[in-house]
């Protein structure tokens, strides 16, 4: 079950981290350059279904880990719970950051996505991409630090 679990998160994280790194590399400089609003919504509505389903699917394989390597909700918020708790308590911070950054930019920035407002919804990107690929980092420490 565990390998399934991590083959359905790593899935997620490929998926989600890929996609905001092409967004990021490719389409967002082309976007910035041209002030062209339509290359951005074009790619973010073909992106969002796949790349929201793959969040969800890493948030619920992610649970799911965390709670099979320490099954104590109370240690994974207390120095008892060690090194596991640390980086639980870290992808759960990241998590809380890309659902900030991601619901400001849902609910202010996009309603009012203009040429003028590019420059903002590329930070956004910036940020969620960063966030992203910290995830991976953060994930990669359970295996390589700890062995878990």
């Amino acid at each position: 079950m565990t390998a399934t679990l991590l083959l359905l998160h790593l899935l997620g994280a490929t998926i989600w981290t890929g996609g905001h790194l092409v967004l990021a590399v490719t389409i967002l400089p082309r976007v910035l350059r041209g002030r062209d609003v339509g290359s951005l919504t074009w790619f973010e509505e073909g992106y969002e279904k796949l790349g929201m389903p793959a969040l969800a699917v890493q948030v619920v394989t992610g649970l799911w880990l965390a709670w099979q390597k320490l099954p104590s909700l109370a240690l994974w918020f207390s120095a008892e719970g060690g090194p596991v708790a640390e980086l639980i308590q870290l992808k759960l911070a990241l998590l809380g950051l890309t659902a900030l950054v991601a619901a400001h930019a849902r609910f202010r920035v996009i309603p009012r996505l203009s040429p003028a407002t590019l420059p903002l919804m590329g930070w956004h990107i910036l940020a969620v991409t960063l966030l992203s690929v910290l995830f991976v980092v953060v994930g990669l420490t359970f295996r390589v630090r700890w062995g878990f």
